[in-house]
């Protein structure tokens, strides 16, 4: 049941000895998503040991080069690697054509397909399976690069049935999958038997958000309202506002205002300027305003674990 975030690169423009350019993989129930691809993210794929041939979408947040100048090269990899299965891009619809005029530029020939989905500059679910959603969501970049953040969110599980409750009130077999819809159950007799007698509610979902290469704007937390783990660019530090501001980027600080205005369970700050040799200085002006933050390095894992359900049984 594993909801977890790998940190392949939290750097900004400027990769350091440290510090990879941004991109990262969530694991979403044995599904595994790609976000952002800059420079060396294959290295980093291996690294950190990420079965990349299970990754079958990727998630191109905007058009920098720090943010997809690593994804030809893992495509190259992948194709030589005898990849058959197709694989998923959601980005700006000119990636598309970039990546089909090196291929031609170069007489290469991929041997799996490759499915583009534009992103707009709407909010819109871009991607849906049994078990999950992902919105993308549109933040405030330079005009030639359009940016998109993405949130992905688990959908509802079923409720689980308490088998001692039931046999006591003898629910047939047949009507078990109405009670995991939540229905009420009615014996024979007619009597009402709630719901919840009969069931343990399902986990709360699980979510988590993407935001970088943005100016802060107080609204944006509506779109990531209550993620249990929210990443946020912390280009710089306050003492350089005005140059986060000029750059179309933001602060630790106002990564944490918004953190706070969401709602969210956890911060990770990254997307660090060269500037800062080791970006923990920035940590104490974010947990000012949100205490439970964290400063991203390579390599890191963040979980978000199920949260326990009760089992108190109501009679």
């Amino acid at each position: 049941m594993k909801f977890e975030l790998t940190i392949l690169g939290c750097g900004s423009a400027v990769p350091t000895s440290k510090r990879n350019c941004a991109a990262q993989v969530l694991q979403v129930l044995e599904r595994y998503f790609l976000i952002d691809c800059g420079e060396g993210t294959q290295h980093q794929l291996r690294r950190f040991r990420i079965p990349y041939n299970k990754i079958n979408h990727i998630f191109i947040s905007h058009l920098h080069g720090d943010h997809f100048f690593g994804l030809i090269g893992l495509l190259s990899t992948l194709s030589l690697q005898n990849r058959r299965g197709a694989l998923h891009i959601y980005a700006d619809s000119r990636l598309q054509e970039l990546l089909e005029f090196q291929l031609n530029l170069l007489h290469s020939r991929l041997g799996y397909p490759l499915v583009f989905h534009s992103l707009g500059r709407e909010e819109e679910v871009i991607y849906e399976d049994r078990v999950l959603t992902v919105t993308a969501f549109p933040l405030l970049h330079r005009k030639e690069a359009p940016v998109s953040g993405f949130l992905f969110r688990e959908k509802e599980r079923e409720r689980s049935v308490r088998k001692e409750m039931t046999d006591a009130w003898q629910v047939p077999v047949s009507f078990m999958q109405h009670l995991k819809r939540g229905e009420d159950f009615v014996t024979p007799e007619g009597e009402r038997v709630p719901n919840e007698r009969l069931t343990f509610p399902p986990p709360p979902v699980r979510s988590y958000a993407y935001m970088t290469d943005t100016l802060y704007r107080e609204t944006f937390a509506e779109y990531v309202k209550g993620a249990d783990l929210l990443y946020h660019e912390a280009t710089y530090g306050k003492e350089a506002e005005a140059l986060a501001r000029t750059t179309f980027h933001s602060t630790a600080g106002q990564a944490a205002l918004l953190a706070r205005n969401a709602g969210a369970g956890k911060l990770l700050l990254g997307h660090f300027s060269a500037r800062y040799p080791d970006p923990a200085c920035l940590l104490p002006e974010a947990r000012v305003l949100f205490p439970d933050t964290e400063i991203c390095t390579d390599g890191d894992v963040f979980s978000v674990p199920l949260k326990k359900r009760s089992n108190f049984l109501s009679f």
